[in-house]
């Protein structure tokens, strides 16, 4: 059996030479690959600056008049006519319903008839008892005689006593016939219509408010409570001097009310019912154009919190295990810092714990960032010139 050989023919040296140099090349770019860095990340970055700040608390409120008068009758008796416009605003002392006053009237009349008699009555005791004294001291009388002149006098004294005490009654009660407005404010319906009955005991008939001054009611949660004393504790935050507060209220289309009031009761009691404490202002409406039961918002102001740290809301991100912030160190690296957050002051963040002074906060550009990544800060302001542009760049133009 026989077998083939095969020849294998060497490789040129030129070839060789080509592939070495080839391979070498391919090694060389690599190497020159892993040696150069990732370019830095630009970011915004705002420096902490701690400092005083003042506090507004905003709360939902109720308005309610500060002295809602309920209008009743005070004799009974027929209802003639009611006097006022329902919803008008009335002075005090204006009329406001008018009942059958001829009863009244009539009961007037006997009590000034009685009143007579009894005055007339008392002339003649008085006559004989001037008469009487002058007989007892000549014993022409005895002093029986006297005591008995004596006794009418001081009995007829007594009832006229009792008869201008009638006459004044009936005249209250005919007074009472024409019902008027207490106070000044503005009215509510007619609780009943002309020609009903009234009884003293149960006739209400309306009610007035009083515009002015306004109390505004709101409510302080007790977690809300327990937070401000705990914050308070730990000097977080600054109550006002004598903790007078300055109350402003907003209205319901946003516009601020011109008045300013202040707190003039806070509820010592707990409402079980709604977990509250109820806090009373009061703010002067000399215009009306605050009405009863109207829903506003009240704004706080007067508390501070000392050497606060603000950053703005969106520097804060949220993770698993809580709220953090991006800062820059001093090798110009990104580091991630959890933070402690506290509440908002408009478009930023108060920051509990986690800051200090000179720290720079990325605020924008934190989205390409990761622990020990290097970092280019921007001036925030070059940061909204350049947001703006582009802005400016991508909205289209009327022409196009």
């Amino acid at each position: 059996m026989r077998f083939r050989r095969t020849r294998i023919s060497a490789v040129p040296p030129r070839f060789s030479l080509l592939l070495v140099a080839l391979m070498l090349h391919l090694a060389g770019c690599d190497g020159d690959s892993a040696a150069v860095a990732p370019p830095a990340v630009a970011v915004t970055a705002v420096t902490i600056e701690p400092a005083d700040v003042p506090v507004t608390t905003i709360f939902v409120a109720q308005t309610q008049s500060s002295q809602a008068v309920n209008i009743q009758a005070r004799v009974s008796g027929f209802l003639e006519q009611r006097v006022y416009t329902e919803g008008a605003e009335v002075k005090a002392g204006q009329v406001l319903f008018e009942m059958d006053k001829r009863p009244f009237q009539a009961q007037v009349n006997g009590a000034a008839a009685a009143l007579q008699r009894n005055m007339a009555a008392l002339e003649v005791a008085r006559a004989n008892l001037a008469r009487t004294k002058p007989l007892v001291e000549q014993n022409a009388l005895s002093q029986r005689d006297l005591d008995d002149a004596r006794g009418q006098f001081e009995q007829n004294a007594a009832a006229v006593e009792q008869a201008k005490a009638q006459l004044e009654s009936a005249q209250l009660d005919l007074s009472y016939a024409t019902i008027t407005s207490p106070v000044d404010g503005v009215s509510s319906f007619s609780a009943v219509a002309d020609g009903t009955y009234l009884d003293a005991k149960n006739a209400q008939l309306t009610t007035v408010s009083v515009l002015s001054p306004m109390w505004i009611n709101f409510s302080l949660s007790e977690n809300d409570m327990e937070r401000i004393r705990r914050e308070e504790k730990a000097g977080l935050l600054k109550p006002p001097e004598g903790l007078q507060f300055t109350v402003e209220v907003e209205l319901g289309d946003g516009t601020l009310f011109p008045q300013k009031g202040k707190i003039d009761f806070t509820d010592p009691s707990y409402n079980a019912e709604t977990g509250t404490f109820l806090i009373r202002a009061v703010v002067e409406n000399p215009d009306g154009i605050l009405r009863p039961n109207q829903y506003v918002r009240t704004r706080l102001l007067g508390a501070t919190r000392p050497n606060a740290i603000l950053v703005p809301q969106r520097a804060v991100q949220q993770s698993a295990q809580g709220h953090f912030v991006w800062v820059v160190n001093e090798d110009e690296q990104a580091e991630m810092r959890p933070v402690e957050v506290g509440g908002w002051h408009g478009d930023e963040w108060f920051i509990n714990e986690g800051l200090g002074r000179g720290d720079r906060v990325v605020v924008d550009g934190a989205l390409r960032l990761a622990p020990g990544v290097a970092v280019t800060v921007k001036p925030e302001k070059d940061a909204d010139d350049a947001s703006g542009k582009d802005a400016a760049a991508s909205t289209p133009t009327a022409s196009s």
